[in-house]
C-alpha cells in the first residue's frame, strides 16, 4: 500500500525524512509504503535539494498548491513555531492527514484550536516525537508497565544539549520570542521530555517551575548581533497522581547543560526496583532492583532491536535515523489500523498536555509559586 506524502519545510527535520523514506526497504515486512511527491518551501536553495528526489513531482514555494493536490494522502508539516496554527488547520481542511512537527502551535492557545480542527474534520493526525522509539526507551516503557518495580516514588524525565553554550553561535528563529513562542525551549525540546510520562498516564497536576536565559544577544549572521529573547533551560518539579499516590515527576528541557550532546534520558524509581536509560550509554539499561536485604544497580547490554523490524534485526547500532524511520512506520501503520499494540507516535491529546504543562511552568516562574494545572479541554 503507497502513501503520497507531502512536506511542508525542506530543512534539516524535511530532508532527514525524505532519508528515511529512501531507506525504507531496510524495513521488513512492512505493508505500507511512503511516497514523497511533493515539498513546499521558500528557499529556492532547499528546493533544490529535492531534485535528487526521483518520485517528487511538485517543488513549489506556495504550500496551497500541494494543498490543492488531489493525489497527496499525508501531509509533514516543519516549519518556524508561529506558522503551525494556520498551516495545520489548513492541511486538515483541505482533507489530508497530518504528522505534525512539536510543539503543537505556538502555545496552548493554538493547540487547542488545532485538535478542535482535527475533531471537526476527522483526519488523521499526530505529534513528531522519535526518542521513545529507541530500544531502550521501548524497554524502560516495558519496565513502567510491568508493574515490577512496586509504588512508584519519582520520575525524572530530560533531554539535555549544549550547543548554545558557544556565545559566537549565531541566532536563528529559535531564540526569538515572536517565532519560537513564549516557551522557548519548552517549546523546542519539550516534548521529549513529556511524551513517554505522558503516555503513561503521568502527567503533574501541579507543578514549580524554573526557567532560565542565556546570551540576552547573539551575532545575526551579518556581522551584528540580535537580541535573543527565549528561555534556554527549564526545570519542571511536576507532582502526579501515580496509581493513588502523590509522586513526585521532574522534566527537564536544556539548551545550557554543559557535557550534554542531545542527551534524552528517563529515570522511574519505585519501591521494588527502577530503571534508567539514557542517549549517553545508548546500548546501556539499568536496572535497581532489591533482594534479601541488599540493593543493586544492574547494567542490560541492550540489544539493537527496534519494534518494527530492519533487515539487521538487532545487529548494528540504531541512530537518529533510524528512530525516525521507525516513527514514521508507527504513523502509517497506525494510520492504516494495522498498529496493533506497538508504539504509537504522540497523539494530539498528547500534544496538547504538553502545551498544558507548559503555560502552568511559565505561570509558575513569572509568580514564583506552585501552579494546578488547567483540565485538559478540547
Amino acid at each position: 500500500m503507497n502513501v503520497n506524502i507531502a512536506i511542508i519545510g525542506g530543512g534539516l527535520m524535511g530532508r532527514e525524512i525524505t532519508s528515511s523514506f529512501a531507506r525504507w526497504c531496510a524495513l521488513v515486512d512492512m505493508p505500507v509504503t511512503p511516497v514523497l511527491k511533493a515539498v513546499a518551501d521558500l528557499n529556492p536553495e532547499v528546493l533544490s535539494w529535492f531534485e535528487k528526489i526521483p518520485s517528487v513531482t511538485q517543488r513549489v514555494s506556495d504550500y496551497q498548491e500541494i494543498l490543492a493536490n488531489p493525489k497527496i494522502d499525508v501531509v509533514y508539516v516543519a516549519v518556524p513555531h508561529h506558522l503551525h496554527e494556520q498551516i495545520y488547520i489548513d492541511v486538515l481542511r483541505a482533507g489530508k492527514d497530518l504528522l505534525a512537527e512539536k510543539p503543537f502551535g505556538i502555545d496552548l492557545q493554538a493547540s487547542r484550536n488545532i485538535l478542535k480542527v482535527i475533531e471537526e474534520t476527522g483526519r488523521f493526525v499526530r505529534c513528531s516525537s522519535e526518542l521513545p522509539f529507541l530500544p531502550g526507551g521501548q524497554r524502560a516503557l516495558e519496565v513502567a508497565r510491568s508493574g515490577k518495580i512496586g509504588r512508584v516514588l519519582e520520575v525524572v524525565s530530560a533531554f539535555h544539549h549544549s550547543s548554545d553554550l558557544d556565545p559566537n553561535k549565531p541566532a536563528n528563529w529559535k531564540r526569538i520570542n515572536a517565532t519560537c513562542g513564549e516557551g522557548g525551549v519548552l517549546n523546542d525540546l519539550g516534548m521529549h521530555s513529556c511524551h513517554l510520562p505522558l503516555r503513561l498516564g503521568w502527567k503533574p497536576k501541579r507543578l514549580f517551575a524554573q526557567l532560565q536565559k542565556g546570551y540576552p544577544e547573539r551575532p545575526d549572521g551579518k556581522g551584528g548581533m540580535m537580541a535573543c529573547d527565549t528561555w534556554d533551560n527549564a526545570l519542571i518539579h511536576g507532582w502526579s497522581d501515580i496509581d493513588g499516590h502523590e509522586t513526585p515527576v521532574r522534566l527537564e528541557m536544556k539548551r545550557l547543560q554543559p557535557g550534554a550532546t542531545n542527551t534524552w534520558f528517563i529515570e522511574i524509581m519505585g519501591t521494588e526496583g527502577g530503571v534508567r536509560y539514557s542517549t549517553s550509554d545508548t546500548k546501556g539499561l539499568y536496572l535497581f532492583e532489591r533482594s534479601g536485604g541488599e540493593q543493586f544497580w544492574k547494567r542490560s547490554e541492550l540489544g539493537f532491536e527496534t519494534a518494527f523490524k530492519t533487515v539487521t534485526g538487532g545487529i548494528f547500532e540504531v541512530g537518529f535515523a533510524d528512530v525516525i524511520q521507525q516513527m514514521w512506520a508507527s504513523f502509517l501503520l497506525e494510520r492504516a489500523g494495522l498498529l496493533g499494540d506497538r508504539f504509537g507516535c504522540a497523539t494530539p491529546e498528547e500534544a496538547v498536555g504538553t502545551h498544558e504543562i507548559f503555560a502552568a511552568a511559565l505561570e509558575s516562574h513569572e509568580t514564583s509559586s506552585v501552579v494546578t494545572l488547567e483540565p485538559s479541554a478540547s
